[in-house]
């Protein structure tokens, strides 16, 4: 479907959330966007949940203790259902392990945002030029147990974003960066209680560590990659033979620099000249600088620090490792950009094959970009199969 320009900008505000002034806002979001309907039926989580195909995204440290020497994974999410029908987020996923101790794995991502035609006026009788606007991540992984109980894994990333229209000069160059993620999963042996068996696991990822992002190759005129770190736990009940029900819990904060208040003298009226000061000063920061920045310079202090702060809570019920049913809980602060949604998901399994679906409901006065829509991915596990110990 062949949209105008318009529908661009829609799809900037409405993913914005309604952003207040200091909302972080990274380039190459897509990133964050949770690609595969397990962890999103449960709140968007996966950092220590157990090992799926699709821990690439979440937390490849996992990969080390699959129980499947190999994994191939697919999944789509179709984006803003509600204005187009051809915006998309798409995912493969792959991985092997090598032994017992260690594992690698690779994939693809990818956002489409259709066919957009651009219009100078609004002559309907005008020609026009048609651009499909996109951008896709590479990664490949290493996952290595240091114990028995517990893995580390380091990633790396080559990024392209290509959402630049053409200017007078035709110039529609995209722009690339890279990044790498370090990443640890515990997860204990399973340990007897009076009526069930349970296990614990927890996990920790450093994402999106790299360069900033620039179209025009402009120090001035960048934007950070969505840095990120993950940290969460949870614990297996494993009631009997057939049925076991997890309980888990995220946090996540983005490790880029905070916007700052604009009114530089004080006096409560802002200037261009200090709005065009105070963003000139953001856009130098340094990407390294920025990681340890983004810790304390909320311009409120420590109360805004942890609004910076989101959190997942989320369930998950398996029947004899063949049927799955999932919820949960998204939570982001109304002034950090109002994200706040349930889901719902389920999981069926066939032999080598299985498939997962999820779908979210907002909870938040602002309309959520994945609302009323329906995840997909499907997953080929196959070759020997590895105990947990």
């Amino acid at each position: 479907m062949k949209k105008t320009l318009f529908i661009i900008l829609s799809l900037i505000i409405i993913s914005s959330a309604k952003a207040q002034d200091r909302v972080i806002s990274p380039g190459v979001p897509f990133l964050l966007v949770a690609a595969d309907a397990r962890a999103a039926g449960m709140g968007d989580m996966g950092v220590a949940t157990s090992a799926d195909a699709f821990s690439q995204q979440w937390n490849p440290a996992k990969y080390a203790f699959a129980t499947d020497k190999q994994g191939f994974s697919v999944s789509y999410t179709p984006y803003l259902t509600d204005l187009v029908n051809d915006i998309s987020l798409a995912q493969l996923t792959y991985y092997n392990k090598l032994n017992e101790r260690s594992a690698f794995a690779g994939s693809i991502r990818y956002f489409g945002l259709g066919d957009i035609e651009l219009r100078k006026t609004g002559d309907l009788n005008e020609d026009f030029a048609t651009v499909s606007p996109n951008e896709f991540a590479i990664d490949g992984s290493y996952s290595l147990k240091l114990s028995e109980k517990f893995s580390m894994a380091i990633a790396g990333r080559f990024i392209n974003s290509n959402l630049k229209f053409p200017d007078e000069n035709n110039d529609a160059t995209s722009a690339s960066s890279f990044a790498v993620d370090v990443a640890g999963f515990f997860q204990s042996e399973e340990i007897a209680f009076s009526e069930f068996t349970g296990r614990w696991r927890a996990g920790f990822n450093i994402q999106n560590l790299g360069p900033k992002i620039s179209y025009d190759k402009d120090d001035y005129n960048n934007n950070f990659l969505p840095a990120n770190l993950k940290i969460g736990t949870g614990f297996d009940f494993i009631l009997d033979d057939y049925n076991e029900v997890a309980l888990n819990v995220e946090f996540n904060k983005l490790l880029v620099p905070s916007p700052q208040n604009p009114d530089l003298n004080g006096d409560g009226n802002i200037t261009d000249e200090e709005y065009s000061k105070n963003n000139d000063n953001y856009r130098s920061i340094g990407w390294t600088s920025g990681v340890f920045k983004s810790f304390g310079d909320a311009p409120d202090g420590f109360s805004e620090e942890i609004k910076e702060i989101t959190y997942a809570v989320g369930a998950e019920y398996l029947y004899q490792d063949s049927f799955a049913m999932r919820m949960g809980y998204f939570h982001e602060s109304p002034f950090k950009g109002t994200r706040q949604f349930f889901s719902l998901g389920a999981g069926f399994k066939y032999n080598v094959v299985k498939v997962d679906v999820s779908y979210l409901f907002s909870a938040s006065k602002v309309k959520n970009p994945l609302e009323n829509t329906l995840r997909f991915s499907l997953t080929f596990n196959f070759g020997d199969k590895y105990d947990e110990y």
